[in-house]
């Protein structure tokens, strides 16, 4: 008498649709999904050491990092020193609120949750296979999780660092600049968060404290085209389709968005249009006003990357045309073009909707990156005042530009990348990777390289 097959739990891919059985993976493997190849879930070798350790550094060199002078910068016997906050009071102080609160959101306090967060989270996930959780205990962690999933986008430590090495290119040519002890814990900071993101799979860690439910009617091999079942974006959770609105999911609480193309496409269209408007202003007003000796000149994103192009610093003036010229214009015509594509999707080859999937991919990851110049200008500002010797400060632009780069990313996390396969509901035969036992749909394993 053969014993009875446990099946694993199910996992929906999150940009294809197609459900999967999580099969049991190994440390320092990730499982795949068999469609867009998205990867559905990670298992890092040593999880709990390894990111207890990471936090813990990543902490320390936070402290540091806001604890001692940041940088100097002199000229003409008069000399400047900022720390990080230095930066964020001085853009309080000239009323560009909303950049100085991206600074400090982005930079310092999110992060700092974030990475503490993920400090008590695998701490706690450590003991959990030999401590039972109770019930208040285990809505804390549901808060916690949602919370730490939530914040995880918003992260621009390693932007920020960019925007700290192009803003030495530029004020070396007009001053002394001085790297303070914090400059060096930060890069070490900067290095230790993108770090601790790459180690944090959420289907992992949810499965660490409360395990996933079984929903009946939902079998490997369905799409969201069923209808069937909501997958929860917070912790992957397959839910019943139960028709009520504002339905929340059934392991973390979280609010279900159900599969609605028409709905999604009109939230992010509404949001790339607020970004298309407010990148006009973002070019034609100026980015940074520059006082020299009581002369002002205002700078627009264009005059900046010119002048440095003029000064012979080509790498920085390259940077900056990237990151403030070509990536927003690039990803605002590539969200567009993915909108109508979405709208076309029945008609696709499943071949030109992978193609789509990976340009999207490439959009959305380089997104933030256009934030380069807003902290360039922030430090500059904070930096550069001295008197009427010397003085930088930011430009009506730069709230307009930090609205296009937060209102694209918006549009790009609102979008349903599932739009995409309203044409491919089951998977082909030959594309599955089946169990000789079960003839069950699964993940595909890849070892960590």
């Amino acid at each position: 008498m053969t014993a009875e097959r446990i099946s694993p739990p199910l996992i929906a891919c999150q940009e294809c649709g197609i459900v999967v059985e999580a099969t049991e993976i190994q440390e320092g493997q990730k499982l795949i999904c068999p469609r867009c190849h998205h990867r559905l879930t990670y298992k890092v070798i040593q999880p709990s050491q390894r990111v207890v350790a990471y936090s813990i550094s990543c902490l320390i060199m936070l402290i540091l990092s806001i604890s001692f002078p940041f940088m100097s910068f002199s000229v003409r016997g008069l000399s400047q020193e900022i720390t990080l906050f230095h930066a964020v009071e001085m853009l309080d102080q000239f009323k560009y609120f909303l950049i100085a609160f991206v600074l400090l959101a982005t930079v310092i306090v999110l992060p700092a949750i974030y990475v503490g967060l993920i400090l008590y989270l695998y701490l706690k996930a450590g003991r959990s296979s030999t401590h039972a959780y109770s019930d208040c205990q285990r809505r804390r962690i549901r808060l916690i999780c949602r919370i730490l999933f939530r914040v995880e986008p918003w992260l621009m430590v390693d932007v920020f660092l960019i925007g700290v090495l192009v803003s030495l290119v530029k004020i070396s040519s007009l001053a002394d600049i001085g790297l303070g002890s914090s400059f060096w814990a930060f890069c070490v900071y900067s290095v230790l968060v993108v770090k601790c993101v790459s180690l944090i799979d959420r289907f992992w860690l949810w499965n660490q404290f409360i395990p996933p439910e079984t929903v009946e009617q939902v079998k490997a091999g369905d799409t969201h085209l069923d209808g069937n079942h909501t997958s929860c974006a917070v912790c992957h959770q397959i839910n019943p389709e139960s028709g009520v609105k504002h339905a929340r999911c059934i392991r973390c609480g979280s609010l279900l968005h159900p599969y609605h193309p028409d709905l999604n496409l009109q939230r992010s269209w509404a949001l790339l249009v607020t970004s298309v408007i407010f990148y006009i202003p973002a070019n034609l007003y100026p980015m940074m006003n520059t006082v020299s000796f009581g002369s002002n000149t205002p700078t627009t994103i264009m005059e900046g990357i010119l002048l440095l192009w003029k000064m012979g610093s080509y790498p920085v003036a390259v940077v900056i045309f990237i990151a403030s010229m070509f990536i927003p214009l690039a990803k605002m015509f590539i969200l567009a073009w993915l909108f109508l594509s979405a709208k076309k999707a029945q008609v696709l080859p499943e071949k030109e909707v992978m193609q789509r999937m990976r340009i999207y991919r490439m959009t959305e990851f380089i997104g933030r990156w256009s934030m380069v110049d807003i902290f360039v200008v922030s430090l500059m500002a904070a930096l550069v005042q001295l008197q009427n010797l010397m003085a930088v400060y930011p430009g009506p632009a730069a709230v307009s530009f930090s609205i296009v780069v937060i209102f694209t990313m918006l549009s790009a996390m609102v979008f349903d990348p599932r739009d995409l396969w309203q044409n491919h509901h089951p998977v082909k035969k030959e594309e599955q990777s089946v169990t000789p036992d079960s003839g069950h749909l699964n993940g595909v394993i890849d070892n960590e390289r």
